[in-house]
């Protein structure tokens, strides 16, 4: 068969071929960046969806709007003034799972050869997803407290790019978050340059301590204009459940009817039931609670874990420990090359994800990623004591 050209420079996911390889009775998983379904509010989303099938399963059940069922546009505009922004209903379309959001804004915005800059490292499915869309992807390096702002700057000057995307919280792969004085220079520099900024913020509910800086939707307010050059993508994947696929997109009058015309030609809408579920859980009151719960079993397995890569392999590796999300980022010292080092690891029954494809060009070999999301407090010791000697 000829397939289309767009696939040439697209391969599988590094990471799901991976899971091919987590199979092996007594594997240890660092590997994927799920939720613990531990932690899942079983009994709040079954009360929710028993609710909304007993009193509209007609509706529910049926054919609904490509911008999302209302009631879940009306309860994200609450949740999403908790967290200090004012979106208005009409101002957000849901999405099935924000990497929807994501391919919308590829397939409204970039044409074969467009520029696009990214954080290097960053989520691995937004390079392969840009990529598909013919995107020349330009990594912006990052250090402990994310994108580096003046180099970010100086490539936007030099590229001109279609857009920026950037994971500001708690990033993946990095667990980097932007201090609030970086956000406003982004937002500065996005209104100044006229520069669309796309935020992917999936893991901003998931904080250890203090909360994190407000996202860059929040800060716009205070910048003049960049309202205008911000995309903003939320999900509810991993704060209440990724199997309800429900996400959701803010953006500028524009780009919100190009992607609800494209969201029309690829699913019709995201699921009424799953939509109507998600909506009726927020009015229940019980999603604080669970995320008081996530946060404090995810702060401990992530201190079990720096601790861990502390003590059993000192200076072989350098990471800064996140104070949110799902991640460590890691670098072996030494010169040590991170897939060879997951060859080794597998062999010892822990797994986890090499660094480089989590780069659009030039990865870092040394570096890797550990998710202590799914690793219970015993096997997140016992993993990193295997780590060791596979070294």
């Amino acid at each position: 068969m000829k397939f289309a050209n767009r696939l040439d420079a697209i391969e599988t996911s590094a990471i799901r071929e991976l899971f091919k390889l987590l199979g092996k009775p007594g594997i240890i998983s660092f590997a994927g960046g799920f939720p613990d379904p531990a932690l899942f509010d079983v009994e709040g989303i079954r009360e929710a969806t028993a609710a909304v099938l007993a009193n509209q399963p007609g509706a529910v059940l049926q054919y609904g709007a490509t911008e999302g069922w209302q009631p879940l546009r009306e309860g994200i505009s609450a949740f999403m003034a908790d967290k200090g922004s004012q979106v208005t209903p009409d101002g957000l379309i849901v999405t099935t799972g924000s990497q929807q959001a994501l391919d919308l804004i590829g397939k409204t915005m970039i044409s074969p050869g467009d520029k696009v800059i990214v954080e290097a490292p960053t989520f691995l499915a937004t390079i392969q997803c840009f990529r598909l869309y013919g995107a020349d992807i330009v990594g912006a390096p990052i250090d402990a407290d994310g994108v580096k702002v003046d180099v970010l700057e100086q490539l936007i000057e030099q590229h001109k790019p279609k857009l920026v995307y950037l994971i500001p919280t708690f990033g993946n792969p990095s667990g980097a978050t932007l201090s609030r004085e970086r956000r406003l220079r982004i937002l500065e520099i996005a209104a100044r340059t006229q520069t669309l900024v796309v935020e992917d913020d999936p893991y901003g509910e998931l904080y250890f301590g203090a909360p994190p800086p407000p996202s860059l939707l929040a800060l716009s307010e205070q910048v003049p204009g960049s309202r205008e050059w911000l995309a903003h993508c939320g999900s509810f994947s991993k704060i209440l459940s990724p199997g309800l696929r429900v996400g959701w997109m803010i953006a500028p009058a524009q780009l919100l009817a190009k992607a609800t015309m494209c969201k029309q030609f690829s699913d019709a809408h995201t699921s009424n039931l799953t939509q109507a579920t998600a909506a009726h859980y927020l009015t229940l009151g019980r999603l604080h609670p669970t995320l008081d719960k996530v946060r404090a079993v995810y702060a401990h397995r992530a201190q079990t874990m720096a601790q861990c890569l502390k003590r059993d392999l000192g200076d072989a590796i350098e990471f800064n420990a996140p104070q949110g999300g799902m991640f460590f980022w890691a670098r072996l010292t030494q010169g040590r090359n991170a897939a060879d080092f997951a060859k080794r690891a597998i062999e010892k029954l822990v797994a986890f994800v090499p660094g480089a494809p989590f780069y659009a060009h030039d990865p870092d070999p040394s570096t890797l990623r550990l998710s202590f999301a799914t690793a219970d407090v015993a096997k997140i010791e016992e993993g990193i004591a295997r780590l060791r000697q596979a070294l």
